[in-house]
């Protein structure tokens, strides 16, 4: 993923209440959450490969029983998922700022789809050919993938040609919701009052039988996007006590909200997990965002975490049925528990440099140059209307839409 640049603020008024430093404009890019970002990927690398005991026949083993160390700290490697929504929340505020509509559809579109095409091309192909992957995922027909190419899989019933894949459809509606403000034009009021109805609604939907509320307002991920975005006012407004309290009270609505997810995670772990250590990792995770915007790493500006960054998106799509075919022929062919999961590492480390450098970023400007076309713009006004005349001119045409000759 790219590193996260700050955006110029100009003259923008300061609100009451907030302090904005005169030279806030100036700050160093924030490359510290390039590296938080990886650290999530590896997070997430870790609990499907060392944390999941159902995977057993991918290790010729449970994880548990290979690396018990290893497998206790990496069964709560999904929350990794947690940190990569509240980043996701603090990215997407800032990259959108001051941004039209078109801008915002336009970077997203181009950010999600390059290297997630490529993925699930490889994906795939090694789930369809490679005989490991085959016997435990089973088939993916033609139409599965090309449902899949549309990130929108889960919503048309089809199954995922990754089952990685699923966060994918969560972002999706976070950037669906946020496209209401983005509509209205970003600023502070809007944002802070997007965030306090989000909420609510995502409280409220929890416990309400209205499927279609809960669907899109998501109560399980809610928090972490919204005390990301509240965090995004941090860095660019100031602290005041009304932006962390409203972090504060995310972090409580979080808390709560990791019973469920605890509960969802046991399946493929195969044994208890501790809500307190969850919420010690959420604390944390928390903290360490809000450090960053509140500028606590400012001065980490290593040049290498760019590229970590960069590798981040790549290394989630395609670590886990391609790691797991990786992971079931090194063990096939007797190589050692410890020597596979390094090498396998290595393996997803460059194929996702190979996937960012050679194909993401040159798919990513081709589709930019694209929506950026004049004639790709949507009319301010209904184009105007054929005169009777050339309408006169035109062939007849049946219901069944052919025409009469």
């Amino acid at each position: 993923m790219s590193t996260v640049i700050p955006p110029q603020r100009g003259a923008e008024k300061v609100l009451p209440g907030s302090r904005q430093e005169p030279d806030r404009a100036r700050r160093p890019r924030l490359r510290a959450l390039d590296g938080l970002r990886l650290v999530a990927a590896l997070m997430v690398v870790a609990f499907h490969w060392v944390g999941v005991n159902r995977n057993s026949a991918v290790w010729g083993g449970t994880p548990e029983s290979l690396m018990p160390v290893l497998h206790r700290f990496s069964a709560y490697g999904f929350m990794g998922v947690q940190l990569f929504f509240l980043i996701s929340g603090f990215v997407i505020c800032m990259s959108c700022w001051g941004r039209t509509p078109r801008q915002y559809f336009t970077s997203r579109v181009v950010r999600l789809f390059p290297a997630y095409w490529v993925a699930i091309v490889l994906t795939g192909l090694v789930v369809n050919y490679a005989a490991s992957a085959r016997q435990e995922r089973g088939h993916r027909s033609v139409s599965d993938i090309l449902s899949n190419l549309t990130m929108l899989q889960q919503p048309l019933g089809v199954a995922e040609v990754d089952p990685v894949y699923w966060t994918l459809w969560v972002e999706l509606r976070f950037y669906l919701l946020f496209a209401f403000v983005v509509a209205f034009g970003l600023t502070y009021r809007r944002v802070l009052t997007f965030c306090g109805i989000w909420m609510v609604l995502s409280v409220v939907g929890r416990g309400s039988d209205n499927k279609l509320l809960e669907l899109f307002v998501m109560p399980e991920y809610a928090p972490y996007f919204i005390a990301g975005v509240v965090m995004y006012l941090i860095y660019r407004f100031g602290a005041n006590w009304l932006l962390l309290g409203s972090v504060g009270f995310s972090f409580l609505v979080a808390q709560h909200q990791l019973l469920g997810t605890r509960d969802s995670f046991k399946y493929g772990v195969m044994h208890s997990i501790s809500w307190t250590a969850m919420t010690v990792f959420c604390l944390f995770a928390f903290g360490v965002v809000l450090a960053a915007a509140m500028g606590a790493f400012d001065r980490i500006q290593w040049k290498w975490l760019t590229t970590a960054g960069a590798l981040t998106y790549p290394v989630y799509l395609l670590h886990q049925e391609i790691g797991f075919a990786l992971i079931r022929w090194a063990r096939d062919h007797g190589i050692g528990v410890w020597a596979t999961l390094i090498a396998a590492l290595a393996a997803i480390l460059l194929l996702s440099w190979v996937v960012h450098r050679y194909a993401e970023r040159p798919l990513s400007a081709l589709m930019r140059r694209m929506l950026d076309a004049p004639g790709l713009a949507l009319p301010k006004s209904d184009p105007p209307v054929r005169s009777r005349a050339t309408l006169a001119e035109q062939p007849a045409v049946h219901a069944e839409g052919s025409p009469i000759r």
